[in-house]
């Protein structure tokens, strides 16, 4: 396309900067010669555009590349002719573009020219001013040499002596700093012996200071060997383990805190404290191993701890058990009071930081006491845990089911002891302790309880029932059994004030024996000084009550003396509240026949020896409350067993229920029929075809007791062995009274999931004792008076008289008769054993319910009777009354109206009687029928009769 407008400068020139630019004289000829504007710029014009570029362009491949196949040299001459033409033509253009700049290039030059001649001036300069420093140079060192040679040699030489003077004096310094390091070792042990390690630490730090400024002193090397004392800091430390000194501790800190190791410290305390646990229970047991084997034998000192404990005797094995607990409190306070210190200094330190000023520090003394305080509190667990298997260990390495129960519960006392130290160090529950002892408990426990069954079952056999004097005010918290039970009781202090007062005042253990003891010393120190006072003399409680027990009491004067004091209640064993007074002495004194004696309570030895047993069981069950159900329940057996054989040996009697008077209770009969089926063993000899099962269930099972052939229960003199019959029913009576009185002990420590169990056994057992009183006096009540001899006289009577009698017939005084000898051999008995009121009335409603119930058969036994022998029954019966009213205080008289109601039944009318027959049920079947024959003939007439059989055939055909 060719140039479209020629550029402004030869900057602009690019397309054409690879043309060669021509010369001063090419200028000029060049444009001398003559041109045509017009043909020239269409000879620019008609240059290809590849001409014009600024790439790098071969031209001269170019043009042979456009050459044809076939060349023809006319055409060639005029293409070149071309070419020249367009290269002159851009050659004009170029020559004429730069004319008109040349008055540009022009100034430019004359500028050069100056700032050459300037150059040509500042070289001038310079040649000249180095010329006069090379002069001054050589003037200097001329004045220099000669000022050098005016100084004098000796002038210098004292310099000289002068810095050699100061280099010794150093120098002699440093050789007395070295002399004190290397007597530093000797100053060192004599801070460690006197226990001065902060001061020691002290020193070995600026030794190590002032030794490392002497290190270029290689003769003097060993002084750099010198160490701080960390082997006697840690050996002082693991003293602290057994036997903490608060002035040694502190010094032991310090002395870490100056190496900046207080972490490092507590990480070996805790390595410390686990290898005093180690070290001091395997050498109380191997002293206790080697003083039982006698001799100093090595091979013992070679056994694990687990096998050690199994060489322990059972005769130093309770011994042993205490010093270990003893040598393991001793490390335990160790490290409370360690926690107590770091408690205590942690505080003041807290508070000294907070008033420094320096934040790095006081952050970094924080993250310190944050780190101690959390590994002491886990080392808490940590330690106990390992003191829990130590002493499970040494507890499950010996069988303690043939240790006596005294030395068991002592064992259990220590470990409970233990267990309140771990609650009280670590607020643990001791699980590892309380299940290896758990086992060990329930094994002892089954063995010990099978023995005492056999035991009891032997002292039932061998009580003669005699009565076991007692004081009045007896109660079982006074025999030693229980006297765990007072330590919680306060008999001054009401129970919620006692809880309260005690709350506020706890003291804990460690807080306790912090200055001295050990809680595992007193175990043993109590138990020879425990004395009982329970027993009385010759059943009285002193000499003048007993020469005054047997005076008459008919008179007022005659009442004893401690008869008219306060006296213990017989049913609840509660403190005296009034007196008794003589009017109550003298209304009672006819069916109270306790007045003779003082109102002690009623028990034999066997019954004492039980009372012990279940004490032995509490203590067993207050100490190791995880066996509380399996105590609860062989204590439940005791009882069972003891009401079972009191029932068998006083209370059993077919004949007891054809009476149809209800003398055993529902609730009797399935408590006596529960305890044989799960208790008593009614085999002679084990089968050999049974099965396992049924070996073992007879294992758990007792054989039935046997009365003892001195007790006599055939002798009418002394009512049937009435005295034996009261002591031992109001026995079992008193030992259930214990046993309620022991419920809500036996329910605090019993589960929740088997508190039905103990409820049960309250409801359906303990609470029957009572009940057996019925059937045992029913016995005597029946045998003590002559019924078969009041009925034969009563069929002698003639009972259809014509006429009205004013006098009664002689059965009723015979029968009277009986009463009063009745009453006397009552009065004999009562002089031997004391016959509490509720066992007089029994007595007396028994015999007198036997009595009414006889002539009621007596009257049913008449073949023939008339109104006036119907009225001759009423006058006989109320002459009985009012002389048996006499005898007793009994109100109202039991069966009256059973016997007033047959005899009022002779006069009813046909239907009167039949509805009369169907409401009175009492009645036997005999006793209806001769009801309705005797009334034959009088006012009913045979329809009428077999009508009203007919009736009490009804009635009596759902009875068989």
């Amino acid at each position: 396309k060719g140039l479209k407008s020629p550029p402004e400068s030869l900057s602009d020139l690019g397309a054409i900067e690879s043309l060669r630019v021509p010369g001063k004289e090419e200028f000029r000829e060049l444009r001398e010669q003559p041109s045509d504007p017009q043909a020239e710029q269409e000879l620019i014009n008609s240059i290809e555009q590849v001409y014009f570029s600024t790439e790098s362009f071969d031209i001269v491949k170019y043009e042979l590349e456009k050459l044809p196949p076939v060349l023809n040299l006319q055409e060639l001459e005029e293409y070149r002719d071309k070419l020249k033409q367009q290269q002159a033509a851009v050659s004009k253009k170029v020559a004429d573009l730069i004319l008109e700049k040349q008055p540009a290039y022009v100034k430019e030059l004359e500028r050069v020219t100056s700032l050459q001649t300037g150059l040509q001036l500042a070289a001038v300069i310079c040649t000249n001013g180095r010329r006069k420093t090379e002069l001054f140079i050589a003037h200097f060192y001329r004045h220099l040499n000669i000022a050098k040679e005016g100084f004098t040699q000796a002038s210098l030489g004292l310099l000289a002596n002068q810095r050699k003077r100061q280099l010794l004096i150093g120098l002699l310094k440093s050789l007395r700093t070295i002399k004190t390091l290397q007597r530093t070792d000797v100053r060192l042990s004599e801070m460690l012996e006197e226990e001065d390690y902060p001061g020691a630490i002290q020193l070995c730090l600026e030794c190590q200071k002032a030794a490392s400024t002497f290190k270029h002193y290689s003769s003097n090397i060993k002084i750099l060997k010198l160490t701080l004392p960390s082997e006697q800091l840690d050996v002082a430390l693991s003293k602290i383990c057994k036997n903490f000194d608060i002035n040694h501790y502190t010094k032991v800190q310090q002395a870490y805190r100056l190496l900046g190791k207080t972490q490092t410290a507590m990480d070996q305390l805790h390595m410390h404290f686990t290898q005093a646990i180690h070290n001091t229970v395997f050498q109380v047991v191997l002293g206790y191993v080697e003083l039982c084997a006698g001799n100093t034998d090595t091979k013992f000192q070679k056994l694990q701890y687990k096998d050690l404990c199994t060489h322990v005797t059972p005769d130093s094995y309770i011994p042993c058990l205490a010093d270990l607990c003893k040598a393991l409190w001793g490390v335990m306070l160790s490290y409370y009071r360690t926690m107590e210190w770091h408690e205590k200094h942690d505080g003041e330190d807290a508070a000294s930081a907070s008033e420094g000023s320096n934040m790095m520090g006081a952050e970094e003394t924080n993250f310190d006491r944050g780190y101690i305080k959390k590994k002491l509190e886990h080392g808490l667990t940590r330690i106990w845990q390992d003191v829990q298997l130590k002493v499970k260990t040494y507890l499950l390495g010996t069988d303690l089911s043939i240790f006596k129960y005294d030395d068991f519960i002592f064992v259990l006392d220590i470990i409970s002891r233990l267990m309140q130290v771990g609650e009280e160090f670590c607020g643990s529950k001791s699980e590892v302790l309380q299940e290896s002892i758990r086992k060990q408990s329930v094994n002892y426990f089954k063995n010990y309880h099978r023995t005492r069954l056999d035991e009891l079952r032997m002292f039932l056999e061998n009580e003669t029932w005699e009565l076991c004097p007692v004081k009045s005010n007896f109660s079982i918290l006074q025999l030693h059994e229980f006297k765990f039970m007072e330590q919680s009781r306060s008999p001054s202090v009401s129970p919620s004030k006692q809880s309260s007062a005690t709350s506020s005042k706890t003291v804990t253990l460690f807080e306790q024996y912090c200055s001295g003891g050990n809680p595992f010393e007193i175990q043993a120190d109590h138990k020879d000084e425990e004395t009982e006072d329970v027993l009385a003399s010759n059943g009285y409680e002193s000499d003048e009550q007993e020469k005054s027990a047997y005076q008459e009491y008919d008179s007022d004067s005659d009442v004893p003396e401690e008869l008219k004091r306060d006296f213990v209640d017989e049913q609840t064993g509660d403190a005296p509240v009034k007196s008794v007074s003589r009017e109550t002495l003298k209304s009672r004194k006819k069916s109270d026949y306790s007045l003779n004696k003082v109102n002690a309570p009623i028990l034999t030895n066997t019954t004492l020896n039980v009372i012990r047993l279940v004490g032995k069981y509490m203590q067993m069950m207050n100490i190791l409350k995880p066996i509380a159900f399996d105590v609860i329940h062989f204590m439940s057996q005791l009882f069972d067993y003891y009401l079972y054989a009191i029932y068998t040996f006083f209370g059993r009697n077919d004949s007891l229920e054809s009476t149809g008077l209800g003398l055993s209770s529902s609730r009797l009969r399935t408590t006596l029929n529960r305890i044989q089926e799960s208790l008593i063993d009614l085999e002679v000899s084990a089968d050999s075809a049974a099965t396992l099962t049924a070996a073992e269930e007879r294992k758990e099972k007792v054989p039935s007791p046997h009365l003892s052939h001195l007790v006599v229960l055939t002798s009418g003199d002394t009512l049937y062995g009435l005295a034996e019959r009261v002591v031992a029913t109001e026995s079992l009576v008193f030992l259930a009274e214990q046993f309620e009185f022991l419920q809500p002990h036996l329910d605090a420590v019993m589960p929740a999931v088997k508190k039905p169990f103990l409820q049960q056994f309250y409801s359906q057992t303990v609470s029957t004792a009572s009940e057996l009183r019925k059937p045992i006096y029913w016995i005597v009540a029946g045998k003590a008076i002559d019924y078969e001899q009041m009925l034969l006289l009563m069929a002698n009577v003639k009972w259809d008289v014509k006429e009205i009698m004013s006098q009664h017939n002689i059965y009723v005084d015979t029968l009277l008769k009986e009463f009063e000898q009745f009453n006397m051999r009552l009065n004999e008995v009562s002089k031997r054993v004391r016959i509490p009121l509720p066992v007089s009335n029994i007595l007396w409603e028994h015999c007198i319910r036997l009595a009414n119930r006889t002539i009621v058969e007596g009257y049913a036994n008449v073949k023939k009777c008339s109104n006036e022998g119907r009225a001759l029954m009423q006058l006989d019966f109320q002459q009985f009354l009012m002389k048996l009213e006499k005898l007793t205080d009994i109100r109202p008289i039991p069966d009256k109206e059973f016997v007033e109601t047959y005899i009022k039944a002779y006069y009813l009318t046909e239907n009167d009687m039949e509805r009369w027959i169907k409401e009175h049920r009492e009645y036997s079947t005999k006793q209806l029928t001769n009801l309705v024959n005797v009334c034959l003939g009088s006012h009913i007439n045979k329809k009428a009769r077999q009508k009203l059989l007919s009736a009490i055939d009804d009635i009596d055909r759902p009875k068989r």
